[in-house]
């Protein structure tokens, strides 16, 4: 007989928005299996689950921490009609650090009706005089569930109640899964689970239940803005989605989001447990990336299955088309669908696809100790090399005209390198080489097509590496301290570390640009290598280890995203943390295209 054995979820504190789904274990005569083998709606064995979720009896939520209950509510609120919800505090400690802000709602509710003087007068006064608990009740028993609905209409109809041991629950879902929306704030959810006859639709044995903490709301990290670099544009004008673009500018955006698989509690305990979940993580990044609203959108260690069950379908309801190139497997040796990769995203309105190039730098290496490596030492170069990482290369047209351009219907291309290179940092040598490996087979693209380029990615290297002095200075010193690191003369065969890309990195654009707020962002730079202070944040490294690199005879960088300051995000916690969702920091860049110099 089939019966449920245990209940859990990914997380016990639901967050809005995020799906809950839960985890089931069931027990058959022939073995155990669990919910991910079985179809919510097909039977097993002549059975099938029925799911219940639930929510308690109504109570109301500290208006200034959510996760709180309430404990007196602002009679001044009550009195000015100000939303309920606003009007709820966990404390009186609560209510009087929040005064100055509260102080606000009832300023403008009173200058809406044109209250008058007096009463106002005798509201704030006597708080000012004696304090937070003069102006506010207590919420004991019956009284906080009665003023909850202000004679408002409640949240859930009387007629799916369920009352048990004092509390009534009030059913909100019969699927096996459920979001929570900002209704459930404040409220405790019942995951319920039954094993149901097929024939008689009668339960077998009793109900499978987990209780969840209170439903919180998702953190809400301040917005990033784009900072102009150019000067102001006066030709600035907002598209369909509200952002300030110039006509014939394109934005470019890179985020290395954290697979999941390498998100363990050991390696971030400082970042809440439900904080560093899969179901949270990825409404946070995805409704991080889609604020951003770039038109490319590069993204590095996107899992095979995160891809294919998520970001792709879920940027393609906004208006992207996707592009993936899995990391290959010769060193992984985990679960094929969870193995990361790179994925490319580009606006179906801006751009359309011209050609893609994969690039697998293991075959690369194959290739290198073939020709240029003594048969001797093949076996460990191969085993040096060979990584797993990979780039993606995305050709793509603009649909967009080029102000500007010295020949206004030339087709307008654009090539997108996207990476992740290696993350050993005892490797410098095999760094090195891949960077290498990807500007040269990038070079054999620009020598076939006049094409400005853009080169993004996680490259693993602080700024002044080799690697990063390849990218940025076209080339690396003989005597750079990082070529020691060559232990079977792997980059023998590439003495003239070099390449003809004209590549500036991005963000050194706030060093040189002029405008309104730079002075800021400059702070947040490091003036001796003209790259961010940081893009990577842990409490064990701290450190710029992405870049978009763009070619300066085709392209200019016309406005940055705002970079993050230090203080605030280390005041508390490190990266991820509940606001931001990933260890890195997103960048981003306006770009526009020029005419090349005339040779």
């Amino acid at each position: 007989m089939l019966s449920v054995l245990r209940v859990h979820l990914p997380s016990d504190i639901p967050i809005v928005g995020c799906e809950l789904t839960p985890y089931v274990l069931l027990r058959r005569p022939d073995k155990t299996v669990t919910t991910d083998d079985v179809p919510e709606f097909a039977p097993l064995d002549g059975h099938f689950l029925r799911y219940r979720i639930q929510s308690d009896r109504k109570v109301a939520v500290c208006s200034v921490h959510p996760s709180e209950q309430a404990t007196l509510q602002c009679l001044g609120c009550v009195k000015a009609k100000i939303p309920v919800s606003k009007s709820y505090h966990c404390s009186p400690k609560c209510f009087s650090d929040a005064w100055q802000h509260h102080r606000v709602l009832h300023d403008r509710a009173a200058s809406s009706v044109n209250e008058n003087g007096n009463e106002e007068e005798e509201i704030f006064g006597r708080f000012n005089s004696t304090g937070s608990g003069v102006i506010s009740a207590s919420l004991t028993g019956s009284a906080s569930s009665t003023s909850l609905t202000n004679g408002s209409t409640p949240l859930y109809p009387a007629a799916v109640t369920q009352r048990s041991g004092g509390e009534t629950w009030f059913e909100v879902g019969r699927s096996k899964t459920h979001t929570p929306t900002t209704d459930d704030v404040g409220h405790v959810l019942k995951f319920e689970c039954v094993v149901i006859d097929a024939e008689t639709k009668l339960p077998v044995g009793h109900p499978n239940t987990i209780l969840t903490s209170r439903v919180i709301p998702a953190p809400c990290p301040s917005p990033r803005h784009l900072i102009p670099v150019g000067g102001a544009d006066m030709m600035a004008q907002l598209d369909s989605d509200g952002r300030i673009l110039s006509p014939g500018t394109f934005t470019v955006l890179t985020y290395n989001i954290l697979s999941d698989s390498y998100a363990s509690s050991e390696l971030y305990s400082y970042c809440p447990s439900w904080a560093l979940s899969w179901p949270y993580r990825r409404q946070n990044l995805l409704r991080e990336i889609i604020g951003y609203r770039a038109d490319i959108v590069c993204l590095q260690e996107v899992q095979s299955d995160h891809f294919d069950d998520f970001f792709a379908p879920e940027l393609d309801k906004h208006g992207y088309q996707a592009l993936y190139k899995r990391k290959t497997n010769e060193v992984y040796s985990g679960n094929i669908h969870t193995i990361d990769g790179c994925a490319t995203f580009f606006r179906r309105d801006r751009f359309s696809h011209v050609k893609k190039y994969e690039v697998e730098f293991n075959k690369a290496a194959q290739s290198l100790t073939e020709v240029a490596v003594q048969t001797t030492q093949k076996k460990a170069a191969l085993n040096r090399l060979v990584k797993d990482n990979v780039a993606l290369i995305v050709v793509l047209e603009a649909k967009f005209t080029n102000q500007g351009a010295d020949n206004p219907g030339k087709r307008q291309l654009v090539c997108v390198a996207n990476t992740h290179v290696n993350v050993q940092q005892e490797l410098k040598d095999v760094k090195i080489w891949q960077v290498h490996t990807l500007l040269k087979g990038l070079e054999k693209i620009a020598a076939s097509a006049d094409i400005p380029m853009l080169v993004c990615g996680d490259f693993n290297s602080v700024p002044g590496s080799a690697p990063h002095s390849l990218l940025a200075m076209g080339k690396v010193d003989p005597l750079h301290p990082d070529l020691v690191v060559d232990p079977l003369a792997i980059l023998r065969p590439h003495s003239k570390l070099t390449h003809q890309l004209p590549l500036v990195s991005a963000y050194s654009a706030f060093l040189r640009g002029v405008g309104l707020g730079l002075e800021q962002q400059r702070r947040r730079m490091d003036p001796t290598t003209n790259e961010p202070l940081f893009t990577n944040c842990t409490r064990d490294f701290i450190g710029t280890l992405d870049y978009i690199f763009y070619t300066a005879d085709s392209l200019t960088v016309e406005s940055l995203l705002e970079l993050l300051d230090e203080d605030s995000l280390r005041k508390d916690t490190a990266l991820p943390s509940p606001e931001w969702s990933s260890d890195h920091v997103a960048l981003l860049a306006e770009f526009r295209c020029v005419p090349r110099p005339r040779r």
